[in-house]
């Protein structure tokens, strides 16, 4: 929104009239940071006409992944203020909450997240199209213990099979129950809380929205999540893999396209494979298959996500974790399950910047849809049960094992790069080429323990 005339100015008044009655004094002008951190700062409401012109300044050299020099006009980031996502944050009395995009020089940022993803959604909008998605987050609820590691909060969640077990998750009751009401204030419609896979892991499903308002709505969760259990003394906790022994944490993406009447895109009864799939939902399925060496990147973007991506036997045991690149129907073993006429996009983990993570599905689907990909034929098996020698011949492909592999991946995968924007691609290859090498030449405790007497 700019502050262009005089009609959009009393639309930001009206605003300020409204959270004042609501007894807001502080906003946060929010945005998100490469990492898919969320940004910040507090905004007096008086002053609230400045998070939409010039917008909240930031130094630009100081915000993870924007490539911005130290000095000059472009060292200035100003985060504009969107001024429908204006929220008022329930466990913060006070405060309300202001989504922003980034703009250097006084245009559109192209390495900002949240304006990446507004331009894939522009070209589906182009064809009259709307994703739709839904994201599943997993998380963690975690106790720091004194030499800084952590262990779960509950002490008493220890089941061999912990998945849906009622006393872990009533023990819990006053996270989750107070999450919920945050979340249901701020209208995101929870629909089922559960206890995940691991010890101290939780899943919390609320329903779909378009794009940008799922990337918004899963920021607003996170900050919730973690202001909430920090007021309770636990740690809220995305990381993809905390423990070694226990399943990790996904970000299953639920998606959709609608056209312009409301019509699903993705679905034909007709379909003569049983899936309930249209052409286009075949080729935009065929086209996340197909970049998910690159999307891995982006899906997966920290060291510790490859360690949730396994090859072979669990440590763990069962997970449900992707490993292999196919399909199927009601697959939870591939990457991607095909539910009513619905992809569920299994790659992501709890770390995804999900801007980022959704832009880049959009333009690796429309790459499908453009060149008319199949994606073969559905995998009908467990993957999980069959030996990698027997799925290699089956035609299965193997996703990157680690974030190094994923980012030359990337680096390789020009479509997707220029889709992106080659300026955001190589600052971001850039980026977390240097988390893996920071990682590769860090002595591990392993390693010491492995090796340090032994020769």
């Amino acid at each position: 929104m700019t502050m262009a005339n005089g009609a959009e100015l009393n639309s930001v008044e009206m605003l300020k009239a409204r959270l004042r009655e609501a007894g807001v004094r502080y906003v946060f002008a929010q945005f998100t940071d490469i990492q898919g951190v969320a940004k910040g700062k507090t905004i007096p409401l008086a002053h609230l006409e400045d998070v939409f012109l010039p917008g909240a300044g930031f130094s630009g050299p100081s915000i993870w992944g924007t490539g911005l020099p130290r000095h000059g006009l472009r060292s200035e980031y100003y985060g504009r203020g969107d001024i429908t996502t204006a929220q008022v944050l329930p466990w913060l009395p006070g405060h309300a909450r202001i989504v922003c995009d980034g703009y250097v020089g006084g245009e559109p940022f192209d390495l900002c997240p949240r304006q990446i993803l507004r331009r894939q959604v522009e070209r589906l909008a182009a064809r009259g199209w709307t994703l739709n998605a839904g994201l599943e987050p997993e998380f963690f609820l975690l106790q720091r213990n004194a030499d800084g590691s952590v262990r779960p909060a509950d002490a008493h969640d220890h089941l061999e099979k912990p998945s849906y077990d009622y006393k872990s998750l009533t023990r819990q009751q006053a996270f989750l129950g107070a999450l919920t009401d945050a979340l249901q204030a701020c209208g995101l419609d929870v629909f089922q809380i559960d206890h995940e896979d691991a010890s101290g892991q939780y899943e919390l499903n609320y329903h779909y929205s378009d794009a940008l308002t799922a990337a918004d709505r899963f920021m607003l969760f996170k900050m919730a999540a973690h202001s909430i259990a920090e007021s309770l003394g636990m740690v809220f906790s995305m990381m993809p893999k905390p423990f070694a022994n226990m399943p990790g944490s996904g970000l299953h993406f639920h998606l959709s396209i609608a056209d312009e009447a409301g019509g699903a895109v993705f679905t034909d009864r007709s379909d003569a494979q049983g899936l309930g799939l249209s052409r286009t939902g075949y080729h935009f399925l065929a086209g996340l298959l197909h970049h998910a060496p690159a999307l891995a990147a982006l899906c997966a973007p920290t060291v510790n996500s490859y360690k949730r991506l396994v090859v072979g036997e669990s440590l763990s045991g069962t997970t449900w974790a992707p490993a292999h690149i196919g399909y199927g129907d009601n697959n939870r073993t591939m990457l991607v399950r095909v539910a009513h006429s619905r992809l569920e996009w299994r790659l992501p983990d709890a770390s995804a910047n999900p801007y980022l993570a959704l832009a880049a599905v959009i333009a690796a689907g429309l790459d499908g849809v453009a060149r008319a990909l199949e994606p073969g034929a559905p995998f009908g098996d467990d993957a999980y049960e069959l030996p990698l020698s027997v799925l290699r011949e089956r035609g299965l492909g193997q996703l990157p094992g680690n974030l190094g592999d994923a980012v030359s991946a990337l680096e390789a995968d020009t479509v997707l790069g220029e889709a992106l924007g080659s300026a955001f691609t190589a600052e971001f290859c850039r980026f977390k080429r240097m988390e893996w090498i920071e990682y590769s030449r860090a002595v591990h405790s392993w390693e010491t323990e492995r090796y340090a007497d032994r020769f």
